[in-house]
């Protein structure tokens, strides 16, 4: 079987082999949002074994670091290979306002799911107003 030539497809080869270097950490997608006092993260991570997963806070920042091989093909053929091995790594610069003592992490069907808690003091709050006129006090 032969393959034809696709001018297109040696070009994104050659864009690759320029600007990625097979050092450089590969690329995770991730979704992030506020989910009531919490932020939720999803990162897909399919085929990354588990035990080579590290999350861990540094000061203000959470990182995200996986391992994923493609051992036992060295003999084949390829003719498209487009799931990509390697490190994976991804930063997050993290507010005053989370507690990072309350992250936690799970990994389930290929995404890794990390929940941040908002902390107490960043949490809204109801003040007491207190006034002298004849000693009410009002709720705001």
């Amino acid at each position: 079987m032969t393959l034809g030539f696709d001018p297109l497809s040696q070009l994104d080869r050659f864009a690759a082999s320029v600007f990625d270097s097979p050092r450089a950490p590969k690329r995770m997608p991730v979704d992030l949002y506020r989910d009531g006092d919490r932020y939720v993260l999803h990162a897909d991570m399919p085929g990354v074994d588990p035990g080579s997963i590290d999350v861990d806070v540094d000061g203000g920042q959470l990182s995200i670091r996986a391992q994923r091989t493609m051992g036992g093909q060295e003999s084949v053929r390829w003719f498209t290979r487009e799931r990509e091995s390697g490190s994976f790594l991804r930063q997050f610069a993290l507010g005053d306002g989370v507690d990072l003592d309350g992250i936690s992490a799970s990994y389930d069907n290929g995404v890794l799911s990390v929940i941040i808690p908002v902390s107490d003091r960043a949490k809204p709050r109801r003040i007491r107003v207190e006034s002298s006129d004849q000693g009410q006090r009002i709720d705001a």
